[in-house]
């Protein structure tokens, strides 16, 4: 590694040091969301809506909030993922900018994030990989290969309680999105923005007796190559497990 990088990245990406940026170019900004294919198998997800959950006010959360790495061998339900997935990256509007405006803070509501799901145990779901479609809130089937958790797990250094979750989620970043609008500054914007999405992962497990793991241990390039990415465009920049707490 290069010594002093993470140095001269901080100093690179002072205001001083960047050049026009392509949206003052007025050149077209990159979709909301990436493409995908209409004929993949995609999964409707429930509703949230009068979604049951614990009683706790914002500090006792707060307070109980813990990474956890072992998990009990109890299913999440459907509409407890859906819920999950919408206090992480739910869309709340897409406004005429155009932009889409979510549950979690974004710079510029630039939304740079794509959400991939390792499932292991979720109540009529098949394990495997999927991705997380925001704007239509639903699930689209990615490789449902009975290696894929293993795979994973590999791609995570190793750490066993990534095959043992009931849900493992995957955030990748979506480059363009972000730099776009503030060049070569967004990148510090994108990790930014990971924390967001991850603590409210942590606060809303609390309430459904969850607990998460986040991880920035993994093998970058291993992680992008399962998920068919090029790891410069975009690239997964954020991991969290999740399962049922050991009561």
């Amino acid at each position: 590694m290069t010594k002093d990088i993470g140095k001269e990245f901080m100093e690179k990406t002072k205001y001083q040091y960047l050049e026009e940026t392509d949206q003052e170019k007025e050149l077209p900004q990159p979709p909301l969301e990436l493409e995908y294919d209409s004929e993949e198998k995609l999964i409707d997800l429930p509703s949230v809506e009068n979604m049951e959950v614990k009683n706790m006010d914002l500090l006792e959360i707060i307070e109980s909030r813990k990474s956890l790495r072992k998990y009990d061998d109890i299913f999440l339900t459907l509409k407890e993922l859906s819920y999950l997935l919408w206090c992480t990256q739910g869309v709340k509007q897409v406004v005429s900018r155009p932009a889409t405006m979510r549950t979690v803070p974004s710079a510029g509501a630039r939304h740079a994030f794509e959400t991939y799901l390792l499932i292991n145990k979720v109540e009529g779901i098949e394990p495997g990989l999927y991705r997380y479609l925001a704007i239509d809130h639903k699930l689209m089937v990615v490789d449902l290969d009975s290696e894929i958790s293993d795979k994973i797990t590999y791609g995570c250094r190793g750490q066993e309680f990534v095959k043992k979750s009931a849900v493992t989620f995957i955030w990748t970043a979506v480059a363009y999105r972000m730099k776009w609008r503030y060049g070569e500054r967004g990148y510090r914007y994108l990790h930014l923005d990971a924390g967001h999405v991850c603590q409210n992962l942590y606060l809303a497990a609390e309430t459904i007796d969850c607990g998460v793991c986040a991880l920035a241990a993994f093998d970058d390039d291993e992680m992008n190559r399962l998920l068919g990415l090029d790891g410069i465009e975009q690239f997964v920049i954020y991991i969290g497990t999740l399962g049922k707490r050991i009561l």
